[in-house]
């Protein structure tokens, strides 16, 4: 169903980008903007910008960049009109759309289709805990022995699977959904019969209670189901398949009912069950989430560092506990997160143990016991070393060996001064240690290298052994990459001020830099006055009069637009880009966003000092980066044309006159070049 474009007007003006990007990253003030980790790609120094006034966000890491709408696109990996859905539904905007039967539900994108199927398997599953005998009598009761309350029930949405083989299977079919598409889900199970009789589908959740798994953005992805009866044949819990909606290494179970409460408390308690999230939630601890039914992976850690740098593993106090806690310790300190560890008391999980000692006592524990990972360790080590100097020196090691994950170089030093403490051994034999460990693993990431690409080298032999390429191969190969150069997708404008731009593809070198940085001028300052009635549009169009287009496509469609809406006497601004392009049109919104957002951001202490730094927009900086701009353009054309010059000149077929005719425009090149060079301030080459 198509979207009307006043709708999607009134979404766009309705969404704030602080907020919707608040729901996924923890976003600090600086400046006028504001910044975080990019959650697109594994950093530890925030290049992650947003700008409220204009309402976009650029990484300068890895480049994403555009609006809130393009934010939910690439955060959820979702469509156009699903990220405005989003968007309506947070804000409350009323999209005026035709109802849509089950098939034309279906007939969407199996992304979108397998989340409409799981949301019925969630309100499905609900509705049979608070309606049903079965129900009320084994699902809801065993919710109430737990000590779970309705508000907490309704938080994460519990429900329970009648004892039935095909119940949903039955309930969905009846309401239009497919049971391929159900099965897909992960919701229902296919079974080929034996001699080619027929299939058997059924239900895969039986007789459990439900705990649905949400994402970041609350939608549900997958189950977590437990049997409540003693069946040797059956697991005791069971957990959804991998789908294209649910990985469980990338899922954090209660991020969704957690992710405000780490963001304010700036800490996340990590635990291992569904119901040690759920009784510490109820008990007022909302700050918690576990690692849903798998062991810690490196996705869980970026995604709590999403919201917090700060972690404390709540497990078990059994040997299971504590291997737990040591396979995850190392992988926590790798992502440059800061760790804590508490063990509760010998018997005793997070659910049970905060309905023994309440909430307030459970809080003072974590306070009162929890360690920091060299602690963590260095208390058991000692206690199992007793007085042998070499299980002592086995401890010094192995905490060494947590310490080298630390990426922080700062941190290290830090806290090799708190494992000679703690050890009582000289601070130099610990960083030696330490140091000594860091070139194992380096020397082991060469070997490694190597034999990469040894056995890259033999499959390369092997392969070309087979499979020697022909001549009719590489014509083939050279013709397929020329027709990919001229395949360029179309890229639609808006009317007014836009006109239909034309298509390109984004092109790097070093003019296009200098490009770039006349359309920057333009976009951000193009109607400032450099003297009275002289704009810097007025300024920079006239001085490119001359060049009949720029060399990048993609600034060239930018410079195209600027000389016509000129034209009509009328000046571009970011926000005529910003407003009016969509994100279908990616690379000029891209574009736009990257050239209209800061970087860097000039340090108040320089005011604090009373020292005064002149910004870009004073009119006397301007007016100089315009003009150093423009001559740098015009230089490396006439560099350019010079090589040209001299590729024509070593073509035999030149008669005296031609060679004559490009010898004096060759001079007149360099005598340009020249010149540009004395006004730039640059060298002068020979």
């Amino acid at each position: 169903m198509r979207i009307p474009e006043e709708t999607v007007e009134r979404i766009r003006q309705a969404s704030d980008i602080l907020e919707v990007i608040n729901d996924f990253v923890s976003l600090k003030k600086r400046g006028s903007n504001y910044i975080a980790c990019c959650p697109f790609h594994n950093e530890k120094t925030p290049s992650f910008n947003v700008n409220p006034v204009r309402q976009i966000y650029k990484c300068f890491g890895c480049g994403k960049a555009g609006d809130a709408v393009r934010f939910v696109m690439d955060i959820e990996n979702i469509g156009y009109g699903e990220a405005l859905r989003y968007l309506a539904k947070k804000y409350g905007v009323e999209i005026e759309e035709q109802e849509q039967t089950p098939e034309e539900l279906l007939r969407q994108n199996e992304r979108e289709s397998l989340l409409i199927a799981l949301n019925f398997a969630k309100t499905y599953f609900q509705e049979l805990m608070q309606k049903t005998d079965e129900g009320k009598s084994i699902g809801l009761s065993y919710f109430r022995e737990r000590g779970f309350t309705n508000p907490t029930i309704d938080a994460f949405e519990l429900g329970y699977s009648l004892d039935q083989w095909d119940g949903l299977l039955q309930e969905g079919t009846k309401r239009g959904y497919n049971p391929d598409m159900l099965e897909k889900a992960g919701l229902i199970l296919r079974k080929e019969a034996e001699g080619g009789g027929k299939a058997k589908t059924f239900d895969r959740f039986r007789g459990r209670v439900m705990f649905p798994i949400h994402n970041v953005s609350g939608r549900v992805i997958a189950f977590g189901a437990r049997i409540l009866k003693t069946d040797k044949n059956q697991p005791k819990y069971l957990n959804s398949p991998e789908t294209t909606v649910y990985h469980k290494s990338q899922v954090l179970y209660g991020i969704y009912q957690a992710k405000q409460a780490i963001r304010q408390e700036d800490v996340c308690f990590l635990t291992e069950g569904y119901t040690d999230v759920i009784s510490l939630h109820q008990a007022g601890i909302k700050n918690v989430v576990a690692s849903s039914g798998t062991s810690l992976t490196t996705e869980q850690i970026r995604l709590i560092a999403r919201f917090t740098p700060n972690v404390t593993i709540l497990y078990d106090g059994d040997a299971a506990g504590i291997k737990a806690a040591l396979r995850g310790l190392d992988m926590v300190l790798e992502e440059g997160l800061n760790l804590r560890l508490l063990l509760l008391p010998d018997g005793e999980d997070p659910d049970s143990y905060v309905h023994k000692v309440g909430a307030d006592a459970f809080k003072a524990y974590i306070k009162q016991h929890s360690q920091d990972f060299i602690d963590f360790k260095a208390s058991r080590w000692l206690t199992e070393a007793g007085d042998d100097p070499l299980k002592r020196a086995e401890g010094i090691s192995d905490v060494c060996a947590s310490i080298t994950r630390i990426p922080d170089l700062l941190k290290r030093q830090t806290l090799s001064q708190r494992v000679a403490q703690v050890f009582h051994v000289s601070e130099q034999s610990v960083i030696s240690e330490i140091n000594r460990l860091l070139r194992k693993q380096q020397d082991q990431g060469r070997k490694e290298e190597e034999r990469q690409q040894q056995r890259a080298e033999a499959n390369n032999r092997h392969t070309a052994s087979q499979q020697p390429a022909t001549t009719d191969d590489i014509n083939a190969l050279l013709n397929s990459l020329s027709d990919a150069d001229t395949d360029l997708p179309e890229i639609t404008i808006p009317d007014a001020p836009f006109e239909a731009a034309p298509s390109f593809k984004v092109t790097r070198t070093p003019i296009a830099h200098q490009e770039e940085e006349c359309i920057r001028l333009l976009m951000n300052y193009g109607a400032i006055e450099l003297e009275p009635e002289i704009t810097l549009c007025d300024y920079i169009l006239e001085e490119l009069k001359d060049i009949e287009e720029f060399q990048s496509s993609s600034n060239n469609a930018m410079l195209s637009l600027y000389r016509k809406s000129y034209q009509r006497k009328v000046i571009l601004t970011a926000e005529n880009f910003l407003d009016q392009l969509t994100p279908e049109q990616s690379e000029l919104h891209k574009t736009a966003v990257t050239l209209c957002i800061q970087k860097y951001k000039i340090s108040d202490g320089w005011a604090k000092h009373e020292i005064y730094v002149p910004t870009e927009e004073e009119i006397h900086i301007l007016a100089k980066s315009a003009y150093q701009n423009i001559l740098r353009i015009k230089k490396m054309l006439a560099e350019q044309r010079m090589i040209q010059i001299q590729q024509q000149m070593r073509e035999p077929a030149n008669s005296s006159d031609d060679a004559d005719r490009l010898m004096l425009e060759f001079m007149n090149m360099k005598r340009v070049d020249v010149e540009i060079s004395r006004l730039l301030g640059t060298v002068i080459s020979g």
